[in-house]
């Protein structure tokens, strides 16, 4: 791959702008400074540094992000800041977006890519990727609410029952529950519907990705290795 595509494919900017990185001095390849746009490179073994900064090569990015509450996922928010202001440039060259989205109020495990077809993957209900929060409540758990969110509530428009694909009891006001849809306010809609109330909303699972295994600090990210990428999938 000719280096100026490659350092294109990787968001480093505009073609002007790495042509301008390249003229001064600011592209190493092999720890050697190049000059010429259209070195002719092996994308997955070269060593390129920008600005003195390692570039690692990825063919596709797929991040996991810790959201923290008060964050709109839009680039264009109302009322909040938006959540790609958490994400660096060079991600946002790519066109990274996220697979689903979490309300401002919401925080915890959101995923980004640049892979359309995975964030379909991800978000379309007949892969039945499951998403699992954890709930804090207005009012008591109690046996009736975690079996009536089990065998299915109704939601005011839609008559089709929708179904916690996992609820289970955490401490009195706590629940985790597991969904495969992604309706709109879905879980907040659905304890509503049991006659409760969502006090707090916190995303801890997506599929075999786990937020507290994953370490992430809570406004950063980090990017996701092929091994999670494909167990992700599966």
């Amino acid at each position: 791959m000719k280096l100026l595509k490659l350092l294109q494919s990787q968001g480093i900017g505009s073609r002007k702008e790495i042509e301008l990185l390249i003229k001064k001095g600011r592209v190493a390849v092999n720890g050697t400074v190049e000059k010429s746009e259209k070195a002719d490179l092996d994308e997955k073994s070269v060593q390129i540094a920008v600005n003195g900064e390692p570039l690692i090569y990825r063919e596709r990015i797929v991040i996991a992000l810790h959201k923290p509450v008060g964050y709109e996922c839009s680039h264009k928010p109302q009322n909040h800041q938006s959540v790609f202001n958490l994400l660096p440039k060079e991600l946002l060259n790519r066109g990274a977006e996220p697979a689903g989205r979490l309300d401002e109020d919401t925080t915890g495990l959101l995923l980004f890519s640049d892979d359309g077809k995975l964030i379909h993957q991800l978000m379309s209900p007949k892969k039945e990727v499951i998403k699992v929060y954890r709930v804090t409540l207005k009012y008591p758990v109690t046996d009736e609410l975690t079996a009536l969110l089990r065998s299915g509530v109704v939601l005011h428009d839609d008559p089709i029952p929708v179904k916690a694909i996992l609820c289970e009891k955490i401490s009195d006001l706590v629940i985790d529950l597991g969904i495969t849809e992604g309706k709109y306010h879905q879980v907040k809609r659905m304890v509503a519907a049991a006659s409760n109330r969502v006090e707090g909303l916190h995303r801890i699972q997506i599929g075999s990705l786990n937020l507290d295994s994953l370490s992430i600090e809570e406004g950063t990210f980090i990017y996701l290795t092929e091994d999670q990428i494909v167990q992700l999938q599966n």
